[in-house]
């Protein structure tokens, strides 16, 4: 399973585009080995850990909305495969066992056994497969508009058909800040940077293309952790009305909250609710 290469590293700064804040703790990072490569983990505040899985386009830093979460938890972002951070064996995961199974692996990992667990879109559809697949895997289970379900008629977004100029308005209703988000990091080669946000999507292409639906509608049963259920109400990649779908379908206590005015970066357009939502419901 999973072996720490790098207890800490040196403290990282914001994600860029983010605000800066009085008080505000510096992100630490580490380094796990996954898939026989060294991943990247972000974490930040003390206490109960609470492990965030990224949506499309994954994490370079913490944002606001991360940062409220670390005001009370112990956030912890490992790097999903593929993603900023997760390296290149994702070309190796042939099938939705393997990206499972490679979830439960960076979970190991970073030390987020039987912790809460927040995923994201991509990260909402990998961590409902985990809390279907490995019940004792989590706590409890925050899924923000969460891939994994499809209804021809209400379809979830293509955003693999989309040009680059339609993404930030479709994923975000301030799409400035979209943009901000995935930004070049300070530092990074711009050459190199381009080739991290293609390999990205070539990462969710490969879990997702065409439809994202993986047959998770027939196991949602398995999913008995409290699971909160948190959209942008004017979400246009995964209808807010797939919310009902995912409610009906898990085996556990749900809640269901909308965020006025947010769109599927729910986390960008509206951070200090969408994050209070999710304190509040852990507890």
């Amino acid at each position: 399973m999973g072996e720490s290469l790098v207890a800490e590293a040196a403290p990282r700064g914001r994600a860029r585009g983010a605000a800066s804040g009085a008080g505000v703790s510096e992100v630490r990072e580490r380094t796990v080995r996954v898939l026989g490569e060294a991943v990247r983990v972000l974490e930040k505040g003390e206490g109960t850990a609470l492990g965030v899985l990224a949506t499309f386009g994954g994490l370079t830093g913490f944002t606001p909305f991360l940062d409220r979460l670390a005001e009370r938890r112990r956030v912890v972002v490992p790097s999903l495969p593929g993603f900023p951070g997760g390296g290149v064996a994702f070309r190796r995961l042939d099938d939705l066992a393997d990206w499972v199974a490679a979830t439960l692996d960076l979970l190991e990992a970073a030390g987020l056994e039987g912790a809460d667990l927040l995923g994201h879109g991509v990260g909402g559809l990998l961590a409902a497969e985990a809390a279907a697949f490995a019940r004792a895997a989590l706590r409890r289970l925050v899924l923000v508009a969460p891939l994994g379900l499809f209804d021809e008629g209400e379809p979830v977004a293509d955003v693999f058909a989309k040009r680059a100029s339609e993404i930030p308005p479709l994923f975000s209703a301030h799409p400035e800040r979209y943009s901000a988000a995935l930004a070049r990091p300070e530092g990074e080669d711009e050459a190199e940077w381009q080739i991290v946000q293609v390999r990205a999507a070539e990462a969710a292409a490969r879990l997702l293309w065409p439809t994202g639906d993986r047959g998770l509608a027939k196991r949602l049963h398995r999913i008995t952790a409290p699971t909160l259920l948190l959209w942008g109400a004017e979400d246009r990649i995964v209808p807010p009305s797939y919310a009902k779908r995912f409610a009906a379908g898990i085996a556990g206590p749900t809640e269901v909250r909308a965020i006025p005015g947010a769109g599927h970066r729910v986390d960008l357009d509206a951070p200090e609710p969408a994050a209070d939502a999710v304190l509040g419901f852990l507890g």
